[in-house]
């Protein structure tokens, strides 16, 4: 079975949504694993700071049925989809990685961009799994983070 790494978000009842979305996936893949939870400023609009972690699962379930389930979880959790895509959310789950799968598609994109550009997405990554490598950059997730630059990153642990 590939491990899966997932990443986690809210800024609407932060801890209340990610506790629920622990649990949920806990439940239903025993060997999920966990990073620890970061607080940050919202990326690409104004809104309440965000609640951010890294999941690994291990699950043979394809990755467009995982991303129907994980969307299923969102909307359990109140995830409204009439807002713009760029806005305050409940619950937001992306399949970050899915073994050594390349996909780009109009519904998925793995690995995703974001594990390259975005901080709050990088390092509960890289603090889960250091050694796992990207599998197009090539290199280990500690190393993605040691290079990511640090101007401006306004990243800090939380406690749930």
């Amino acid at each position: 079975m590939p491990a899966v790494y997932l990443g986690l978000g809210s800024n609407i009842e932060a801890p209340t949504h990610v506790r629920a979305a622990i649990r949920e996936l806990q439940a239903s893949f025993e060997d999920a694993a966990f990073s620890p939870v970061y607080h940050s400023p919202a990326m690409g609009f104004r809104g309440d700071d965000f609640l951010n972690l890294a999941a690994r699962i291990d699950t043979d379930t394809p990755p467009l049925e995982l991303a129907d389930w994980l969307r299923e979880v969102e909307n359990r959790h109140g995830r409204d989809r009439s807002v713009p895509r760029w806005s305050s959310r409940t619950l937001d789950i992306d399949i970050l990685l899915y073994g050594d799968l390349w996909v780009i598609s109009p519904k998925l994109e793995i690995p995703r961009r974001e594990i390259l550009d975005a901080p709050h997405v990088l390092k509960p990554l890289a603090d889960l799994a250091p050694e796992l490598i990207h599998p197009v950059e090539r290199m280990s997730m500690a190393e993605l983070w040691a290079a990511f630059p640090k101007q401006n990153l306004e990243l800090e642990s939380f406690q749930l």
